[in-house]
């Protein structure tokens, strides 16, 4: 018994020990998945940080430099690794769910089973422990009430056959060997049944008790592999649940380089900054020898020379800016042109053609004979000195930057005002609220902040409907100033002139009738008007709907194609007022 008891401890013990490694394994599994989330929520917030670090900030230049290809697709690159980020806090968040929580609260629950398990083989031992002390109890007192017995019954014999005892001596020896042998045999007795009680609770304490707590703690053990097992599994599927999502988001990266088109970036550059403009022509010889030769006799306008005269001998003519006989290359004319032109009006106000391309006109002519026959102080066209320019109305501007910049303008505003609304309408609602619930605040201490979104929306709305109508309306600036030593200022504006217009002007104002006459150009097709065009601005021609006129000159890129009536009448109209069919 002794050996079996010894055997038995020891293998508690190890049961023991084994399933408290088992415990301990758990939990150190559940400390190094927590590790890993703590290192992926980490990683995702990098990795968030970063993409908010090179994300344009709203109106940015960065933000509007993303209609180029390779902006775009830098921005969808951002965005992609914002939600790779967001697929490993997923990540994080799922393990910490599905593997640290559970194995925690399925870690809790072993550790109590396993107390219980133990508790009870404990308490089985305990008792074992008691009958097998109960058992030697009674063996040890059977052993000496025995020897007793032995005793008294050896004296009893002895004094039977001693001749000098007396008889009741004898029977008294008798009696007391007879008593000791009778509780020699109940100490017997109660031996016998100590050991047969100690056996049979060893039988079942070896047999039945300790195998069953041993298999639950068996059984509990591999619960607890099994789990932890499952653990592990779930620490791969976990990730690899996301990976279709981390493939699409590596799949949107790789598309957005794809979508990299440089060309269409060097269109998009081109159609945003373009001009409108022609190129300039040749930079003509200035000859400044003739200046000096007619220094003395030509100083003033009085006393014209050359082309100048024959100008001047026409004083009563109305000057026509595009006059149709003029050989003067519209190249001359648009370098002569400090303000560039602004946009006539179209359909749509949001898109809207160029300027037309003034040409035919005598005016870069007549500035080339003048510096032919008066000393100029000015070298070149550059140095024009510009009139009041409108920068409000950005005039000053090319046609195409103008036309964005208005467009610009108007969406600012137009933000601007509609953040003014939507404080006007809360506004509103509080005071609503105010008047409902006296509690909650005055409606009147609202009332200067309503008055000055209302007198904000007043001045938005104003200074919107004249961009508005800039945009819609534009005007065709074509005035500058020439400055001379032998003259004041001249401003050169179209239009007819008067004929009591002063001598100092005429050579500006009047063309002579021997200017050698271009032939007119044949049509090279036909438009029909698709809207009505008042042709107020200098240079165009108005038309009516359904009106069929003949093409002189194609669209040149600028949005204007140049027309011609039946009775001669030439100017520009906007190609997309009209449907346009050119000869083969």
């Amino acid at each position: 018994a002794d050996c079996l008891d010894f055997v038995l401890q020891d293998q508690c013990d190890i049961i023991d020990k084994h399933t408290q490694s088992g415990l301990d394994l758990v939990e150190k599994y559940v400390k190094f998945v927590k590790e890993r989330t703590e290192i992926e929520q980490n990683y995702a917030k990098q990795l968030r940080n970063l993409t908010k670090k090179y994300s344009p900030k709203r109106g940015s230049k960065e933000e509007l430099e993303c209609r180029f290809s390779n902006h775009q697709a830098f921005l969808d690159i951002l965005n992609e690794m914002n939600d790779y980020a967001g697929q490993r806090e997923l990540i994080a968040e799922n393990m910490m769910i599905n593997i640290c929580i559970e194995l925690t609260k399925y870690l809790q629950e072993l550790k109590q089973e396993r107390k219980t398990h133990l508790s009870e083989a404990k308490k089985a031992q305990q008792s074992l422990e008691g009958t097998y002390k109960q058992l030697d109890n009674s063996k040890k007192r059977f052993e000496r009430e025995w020897r007793e017995a032995e005793k008294a019954a050896q004296y009893a014999e002895k004094t039977d056959q001693d001749l000098n005892a007396t008889k009741a001596d004898v029977e008294k020896a008798k009696q007391q060997a007879h008593m000791r042998t009778h509780i020699a045999e109940e100490c017997k007795n109660d031996y016998a049944l100590q050991l047969q009680k100690y056996n049979k609770e060893q039988n079942q304490f070896y047999f039945t008790d300790m195998p069953l707590i041993f298999s639950r703690l068996q059984d509990m053990d591999e619960r607890r592999i099994k789990k932890l097992a499952q653990g592990y599994i779930l620490f791969a599927d976990t990730e690899r649940q996301v990976m279709p999502i981390i493939g699409k988001c590596l799949e949107g990266i790789s598309r957005a380089g794809t979508n990299v088109n440089e060309k269409n970036d060097s269109v998009v550059l081109i159609e945003q900054h373009k001009s409108g403009f022609e190129r300039p022509g040749d930079v003509e010889f200035e000859d400044y020898s003739q200046g000096i030769n007619r220094a003395s006799s030509d100083s003033s306008l009085g006393t014209p020379k050359g082309p100048l005269e024959l100008l001047g001998k026409n004083r009563n003519k109305t000057f026509r800016l595009f006059n149709k006989k003029s050989k003067v290359d519209p190249i001359s004319l648009s370098m002569l042109i400090y303000h560039p032109f602004s946009t006539p009006p179209t359909p749509s106000p949001a898109n809207g053609p160029p300027s037309p391309k003034f040409g035919r006109d005598p005016l870069s002519y007549c500035l080339k004979e003048i510096n032919k026959t008066v000393k100029p102080r000015i070298s070149s066209f550059r140095t024009l000195k510009r009139t009041s320019v409108d920068t409000e109305g950005f005039t000053h501007l090319p046609p195409e930057q103008r036309r964005k910049r208005l467009q610009q303008k108007i969406d600012d505003i137009s933000k601007e005002l509609q953040k003014e609304m939507d404080q006007s309408e809360a506004l509103g609602k509080m005071k609503d609220v105010y008047e409902k619930n006296p509690q909650m605040g005055d409606p009147a201490s609202l009332a200067p902040q309503i008055t000055q979104t209302a007198q904000n929306m007043e001045r938005l709305r104003g200074e919107l409907n004249k961009y508005e109508v800039s945009f819609l309306n534009p005007v065709m600036p074509f005035e500058f100033c020439l400055h001379d030593q032998n003259f004041s200022c001249v401003l050169f504006s179209p239009g007819a002139i008067s004929d009591d217009t002063d001598s100092s002007q005429a050579i500006y104002t009047e063309f002579d009738d021997d200017f050698e006459e271009e032939e007119v150009a044949a049509p090279i097709g036909q438009c029909t008007a698709l809207y009505n065009f008042p042709g107020s601005s200098e240079g165009t021609i108005s038309m009516q709907e359904g009106e069929v006129l003949s093409v002189v000159e194609e669209d040149k890129g600028d949005g204007w194609t140049r027309v011609r009536r039946n009775n001669g009448d030439e100017g520009y109209i906007p190609t997309s007022y009209a449907t346009i069919t050119l000869n083969k």
